[in-house]
């Protein structure tokens, strides 16, 4: 580096020509020795603060792991966060906060952050691992499709993992179960539908002959007249001819008004 620099002063000498500044050979190394101590200084305080924040990252991560075996699987949770937040590329942290979030019942976020780091990796033991975890949390969540998906993924980087064709023959008779209940609920539905419909039919038919009935009542009222036998009628007419007869004759025994009458002679 000291090399570096000493040709680097040179070369600005050289430019700067006479008017410029120009230095012994001492104050030019002297120049160079104390760059030189202050870029070491620099890196130094580099390396430094990255070991420091490896360090905090490391132990952030301890702590998460302590909790999840504990049990306190939220604990474990803020600590990979934070252990995150100090490294964003630690695939261990990354890996360890789906686990937690999973263990948590927080399956959508879980299969969120393994989604993630499927698409990170590159090696196939982790990857198969990551499309594992990411099958049974779709699992989980009923999501049988992308659950079988997702260990058939698992399954091409690790073809002999026995745990995963369990989850996936498991995943799979869910997902029949599952369509076979939801074409039953469909039947079920639509015979509901028949019968409502059956009933409003009947309804509708039961008010049309209720209605027919009602109706051939009251014509057969308005038709319907009182029957009067022949001796009857013969009675009632020789009652009207009696009370005609007795009007006249009430009639004819009014006196006539007399006028006399003298002949002139």
């Amino acid at each position: 580096m000291s090399r570096i620099l000493y040709w680097f002063l040179m070369i600005i000498q050289r430019d700067t020509g006479e008017k410029g500044f120009r230095t012994s050979y001492a104050e030019r190394m002297s120049f160079i020795n104390s760059f030189s101590r202050s870029i070491n200084l620099i890196f130094l305080f580099v390396i430094i603060s990255t070991c420091v924040r490896a360090q905090e990252d490391r132990k952030l991560l301890r702590e998460g792991n302590k909790n999840y075996k504990a049990g306190k699987f939220s604990d474990a949770e803020i600590n990979y966060r934070k252990a995150l937040e100090k490294n964003k590329d630690s695939f261990v942290g990354e890996f360890n906060l789906g686990d937690a979030l999973y263990k948590q019942g927080k399956y959508d976020e879980s299969i969120e952050q393994f989604k993630n780091l499927t698409g990170k990796l590159k090696d196939k033991r982790t990857l198969a691992q990551a499309y594992h975890n990411l099958g049974n949390a779709y699992l989980q969540n009923k999501k049988y499709e992308e659950s079988i998906q997702a260990f058939k993924q698992s399954l091409k980087n690790q073809p002999a993992d026995g745990e995963t064709k369990y989850n996936m023959a498991y995943a799979q008779a869910m997902l029949k179960k599952q369509q076979e209940q939801q074409k039953q609920q469909q039947q079920n539905k639509d015979q509901k539908q028949d019968q409502k419909k059956d009933e409003k039919k009947d309804q509708k038919q039961d008010q049309n002959k209720e209605n027919q009935k009602d109706q051939k009542q009251d014509k057969q009222q308005a038709q319907q007249q009182p029957k009067i036998s022949k001796e009857d009628a013969q009675r009632m007419l020789e009652a009207l001819n009696k009370q005609e007869k007795d009007l006249q004759k009430k009639m004819g025994k009014k006196e006539a008004v007399r006028v006399s009458v003298e002949k002139d002679w």
